[in-house]
């Protein structure tokens, strides 16, 4: 079967969005991890123009730098004072090449549901047809405020109708268009035209109408005038023609956008526990046999391999997560997690997180731009910054990489299966060597060589008396009078015990305690 491809997409982006009741142009709000104008292009792309055109007014600059960002190949087309579609569209077409001829598409930037296999078949239906203007409508059981589709006494296209302007004429007593405002079938203002008809039919519409606008529709009229041939082809999917206008139809278009790309990867073989708990962003991929439970969300440009484990309670945004990695109750961004990994709960990856085949982060733990190598570990309790953590390696509980100095930030380097003991500051910059050990409660400030054990804590000296004379008549002191009490009870029971270092009845050890007041 032949594909039918477009020779241009024009996309129409310049309303102000009034009703959005916000300083964020329309078309840059975001669902699905996209713009509503990012959905749009890409369905565009998806159509295989030749030629791409944006349509921008309102907020122009910033609305053309997100174009840029997206799509480098787009034109950008300014619409000028004149208002209205056929306006509108008449700009995006003078930006496209003056000899272009075939198809042109025209779209609007608020319709985040249109598929590119709809503006494929769109295409199609318009070619085979060899149709001058073929535009997408729907029924509905209430049209509201869109235009309307008339069509003549054999079912053909007419003429489209603006509500108001049918409106208008039902109010003045017009007989031949009283019916008008009860049509349920509606415009959806998605378009196929044939280039040399549009470019000259554009040029003859003029103002006249209700909103004192330049409307696109009224190329249909033109055309049919001329003898050509107009249809309008009905999209069961009606949600795809579906504009955003409020926040509340954000909302609920997102809802609806989540619900298709939740089902489609259920298709494609991804195990999801909850769809209603669960966010899927348009751009994420994953990979067959992935299990996703309750309350997680996978943003941006997230890829997750096969016969992974994510959440419950799990935010994933721009991250690359492999085969078999569990992540749970975590938060991860721009963080590449390896196969067979196990990180949380209750983590927080941090841009630049690289966590090695094998590798564990476990819970209460955060990291960020930090190295961790194949089978290393950082279990638990720990801040792990600006740092490389060789294979094999293990942090101990409570470790801090003390990696800013108040101006600067400084790198540290742990070895290859090498052990860092529980509560170690490791004080920036610094480098424990392969193969070495930092004991528990250690403070290291310098370079440890490989096979060395560094220990860094203070003596402990123990005094005595010191509760009684500084907490006196506290529960603690009571107890601890108790205590002492007991012992000297016990140490009169066991006059016969055996020396030092020999194990009691009990199984206790004696020791020699020295013991210093302060």
């Amino acid at each position: 079967m032949t594909t039918h491809h477009p020779s241009a997409v024009i996309i129409l982006a310049a309303g102000q969005g009034t009703r959005m009741k916000s300083a964020i142009p329309k078309v840059l709000h975001r669902i699905g991890g996209r713009s509503l104008l990012g959905h749009a292009m890409y369905a565009a792309r998806q159509a295989g123009p030749q030629h791409l055109a944006v349509v921008v007014r309102h907020e122009r600059e910033r609305v053309a730098a997100h174009v840029a960002e997206l799509d480098a190949q787009a034109v950008v087309a300014d619409q000028d004072e004149v208002p209205g579609t056929g306006r509108a569209c008449e700009c995006g077409l003078d930006a496209l090449p003056a000899d272009l001829t075939g198809t042109v598409l025209v779209t609007m930037g608020d319709v985040p549901l249109l598929a590119g296999d709809t503006l494929l078949e769109l295409t199609r239906v318009h070619e085979e047809r060899g149709s001058a203007v073929t535009l997408l409508s729907a029924v509905v059981d209430d049209a509201g405020t869109y235009g309307r589709v008339v069509r003549d006494a054999d079912g053909e296209l007419a003429e489209i109708m603006e509500f108001k302007d049918a409106k208008q004429r039902r109010e003045a007593g017009d007989p031949d268009y009283s019916h008008v405002v009860d049509i349920r079938e509606y415009n959806s203002g998605i378009y196929a035209f044939d280039v040399e008809v549009l470019r000259r039919a554009l040029g003859q519409v003029g103002q006249a109408n209700a909103q004192g606008e330049k409307y696109l529709t009224d190329v249909i009229k033109i055309a049919r005038e001329e003898g050509r041939t107009v249809v309008a082809h009905p999209l069961a999917d009606l949600q795809q023609t579906e504009g955003v206008n409020d926040k509340v139809q954000l909302a609920a278009l997102g809802k609806e956008l989540n619900r298709r790309v939740v089902t489609q990867h259920l298709r494609d073989g991804v195990i999801v526990v909850d769809p209603d708990t669960t966010w899927i962003d348009a751009d994420v991929t994953i990979g067959q046999d992935t299990v996703i439970r309750p309350g997680t969300q996978l943003l941006g440009a997230t890829t997750i391999g096969s016969e992974a484990t994510i959440g419950p309670d799990t935010t994933i945004s721009d991250c690359e997560v492999g085969d078999g990695a569990s992540v749970v109750r975590t938060q991860a961004e721009h963080a590449q997690i390896g196969p067979r990994t196990s990180v949380g709960p209750f983590s927080y990856l941090r841009p630049g997180t690289i966590l090695g085949e094998g590798g564990k982060i476990g819970g209460f733990v955060e990291t960020k731009n930090a190295d961790i190598g194949p089978g290393a570990k950082v279990p638990h309790l720990t801040y792990c910054g600006d740092a490389t953590i060789g294979e094999g390696a293990n942090i101990g509980a409570g470790t801090i990489f003390a990696n800013y100095d108040g101006v600067a930030k400084h790198h540290t380097t742990v070895g290859r299966h090498s052990f860092v003991g529980s509560d170690s500051v490791l004080v920036a910059p610094v480098e424990i060597a392969d193969g070495a050990y930092v004991a528990a409660g250690s403070t290291i400030e310098g370079r440890v060589e490989a096979g060395q054990i560094a220990v860094a804590r203070g003596r402990q000296r123990n005094v005595d008396g010191w509760v009684a004379r500084r907490r006196a008549g506290t529960p603690t002191a009571t107890a601890a009078q108790e205590a002492l009490s007991r012992q000297e009870t016990d140490g009169a029971r066991s006059t016969d015990d055996p020396a030092d270092g020999i194990p009691d009845q009990t199984g206790g050890q004696h020791r020699d305690q020295s013991s210093q007041e302060s």
